[in-house]
């Protein structure tokens, strides 16, 4: 009889233990979401960009973002793509550096939570700094042989942009911690406002800064407007007009 009333008692104190552990873990639902990630863009790292972004989601359906790149001094990515060959023999040794911020809230169409479709409103801020590199055109009288005249540049731009962009962010694990964040498709547009100027050690006369200044219109450089001055040290190259970009790539990165 004792023996079948301790084993009562030790069955009625590991139920209610067992209750108790249960009433202890809080259903899925009520599990604290994570609020935030962090995460960089490894397709930027091809053109030198490297980049940091935080993602803090306010509540399940906003989240707000800020982002930072820099691209450290080297050749200018892709230059043959905008310039064509001629042109861009012109330009030796040109190195340039650039770095961008980013301020860009979500609003998530999907789960929510930093996961699922968002669109995103956003700002940037952009600029590029050239280092010391030389120029040089050919000089063509009106009646003579043409020679090559050397100048050396050096300048910087800054641009201010709004934009949208479409994409969508996925957790890799069960833990929910790894994130894949896709940029579908972004696109910003602004004002930018720089200044180059480039100074040669050969005076130069009204002929030689005619054919210098229509030497540099002629470049056509895409997305920027510009114009030129001359004088007999040589020209300035004053950017003020439309900064357009687009952003597209695979981010990777560690929600918490």
């Amino acid at each position: 009889m004792t023996k079948r009333i301790t084993t009562l008692l030790a069955i009625g104190v590991m139920s209610a233990a067992n209750a108790q552990i249960e009433n202890s873990i809080p259903p899925a639902s009520d599990v604290p979401e994570k609020m935030n990630i962090v995460k960089t863009n490894v397709t930027a790292y091809a053109f030198r960009n490297f980049n940091l972004t935080y993602e803090r989601s306010l509540n399940q359906w906003f989240s707000l973002a800020i982002g930072f790149g820099t691209m450290p001094e080297g050749k200018v990515p892709f230059m043959g793509v905008f310039l064509d060959d001629e042109d861009e023999k012109q330009f030796q040794n040109l190195e340039i550096k650039s770095t961008n911020f980013t301020l860009e809230p979500r609003f998530y169409i999907g789960q929510g939570y930093g996961k699922g479709f968002y669109f995103a409103p956003y700002y940037r801020y952009s600029s590029v700094e050239s280092n010391e590199f030389d120029f040089y055109y050919n000089f063509q009288p009106v009646a003579g042989v043409s020679y090559p005249i050397p100048l050396t540049g050096k300048g910087d731009t800054r641009g201010h942009s709004g934009g949208l962009m479409v994409g969508a962010q996925f957790f890799l694990n069960k833990a929910q911690n790894l994130v894949l964040d896709f940029w579908i498709a972004g696109a910003h547009y602004g004002t930018g406002k720089g200044d180059f100027a480039l100074t040669s050690n050969i005076y130069l006369t009204p002929e030689m800064q005619g054919q210098l200044k229509k030497e540099i219109e002629d470049l056509d450089v895409p997305y920027v407007e510009y114009t030129v001055e001359t004088n007999t040290e040589g020209a300035r190259v004053k950017v003020d007009g439309p900064w357009a970009g687009f952003r597209s790539g695979l981010s990777l990165g560690y929600r918490f």
